[in-house]
């Protein structure tokens, strides 16, 4: 697996041509933020590429070129690359599971991708870099101190990405809170606050009372993306922006908000109740997910909140839809 800190400096510069011919590839197109981001990029009219293991079940009309290959391997990745000017790095592995094996290698085959397509990375990043400690202004240049082993992977990947840029790659990384939207089917809002999307009867609050927590409406993420990817000419070789989101300033924003929109158009307004964490200790001692999830358990008991100053210096606005609009277009039952 290559390192990026054996590249050496030959995307002295990177080219960027019209949108008319403009190709990017998408790495994680089937998940929430991927395959938003994929329909931010064809409605600009660029060409998508994406990779996908298995490709029994692709639409025949699908406007998306689809490759068959794994992100964890060099060769399918370089491949699927080819005339690529912009590569997403949108993959995880499922499950909260593995990070420390499985991440970097994903990261390489992008990286080693991109340096020979001279492409410009991007990548959405998450608030685990920082401890419970970073406060409710952290700005892009924060000391990143995570007391997690996932919020360590993600230190490890920025420094990797720093280091393909002081080599002469590009990357632009954006930095978001929670993931909820239509596309999203594993985040906290679906699996925790919502188990049973639209059709709920009961909510639950994953706060500590009191403490406020920062969300990212996926489509939001994706035209702010969408901006910086545009803008790309314009920024630094390592661009980090923070999106503010949505802050629930006490912990209760986002049920409350749920529970409008079901009684608006259930009827009936579903009960809000703590969050039963205790239920996760006990299971975490026979399933993995359920021990990393606890690991993330300190984003709910303190609150931090980035600061998106730097972004909207740059945009003069950040991409931004209505709480009670982006709750209910997550909870639609035909999403």
């Amino acid at each position: 697996m290559t390192s990026p800190s054996a590249f050496q400096s030959t995307a002295t510069s990177v080219s960027h041509t019209d949108s008319n011919s403009n190709r990017a590839l998408v790495l994680g197109a089937t998940g929430g933020i991927g395959s938003v981001i994929t329909q931010q990029l064809l409605q600009q009219g660029w060409q998508v590429t994406a990779l996908k293991r298995d490709l029994s079940n692709v639409p025949s009309n699908s406007p998306i070129q689809w490759q068959q290959g794994d992100a964890l391997n060099q060769a399918d990745v370089l491949n699927a690359s080819q005339g690529c000017q912009v590569i997403v790095h949108a993959v995880n592995p499922a499950g909260y599971r593995d990070w420390e094996t499985l991440v970097i290698p994903m990261l390489c085959s992008t990286l080693h991708a991109a340096q020979h397509q001279q492409a410009c990375v991007v990548v959405p990043g998450n608030i685990y870099n920082f401890s419970a400690q970073a406060g409710t202004h952290i700005n892009e240049d924060a000391p990143q101190q995570p007391t997690s082993k996932k919020g360590k992977v993600r230190v490890s990947m920025e420094q990797q990405l720093e280091a393909f840029t002081q080599q002469g790659g590009q990357c632009i990384l954006l930095r978001c809170g929670d993931f909820f939207g239509p596309t999203s089917v594993s985040g906290w809002f679906e699996q925790g606050i919502a188990p049973k999307g639209i059709t709920s009867k009961r909510l639950f609050t994953l706060a500590k009372r009191g403490v406020g927590h920062q969300w990212a409406y996926l489509p939001d993420v994706a035209e702010t993306m969408m901006q910086l990817i545009l803008r790309r000419e314009e920024l630094p070789r390592f661009a980090r922006f923070h999106m503010n989101g949505h802050w629930d300033h006490d912990g209760t924003q986002m049920a409350n908000t749920a529970a409008k929109v079901i009684a608006d158009q259930r009827g009936h307004t579903p009960r809000l109740q703590a969050f039963p964490w205790w239920s996760i200790y006990v299971a975490s001692a026979f399933n993995k997910t359920f021990k990393e999830l606890l690991e993330m358990r300190y984003l709910w008991q303190y609150p931090l909140r980035m600061s998106n100053e730097k972004l909207v210096s740059l945009l003069g606005e950040e991409p931004h839809t209505p709480l009670e609009e982006a709750i209910s277009a997550t909870l639609a039952p035909n999403r």
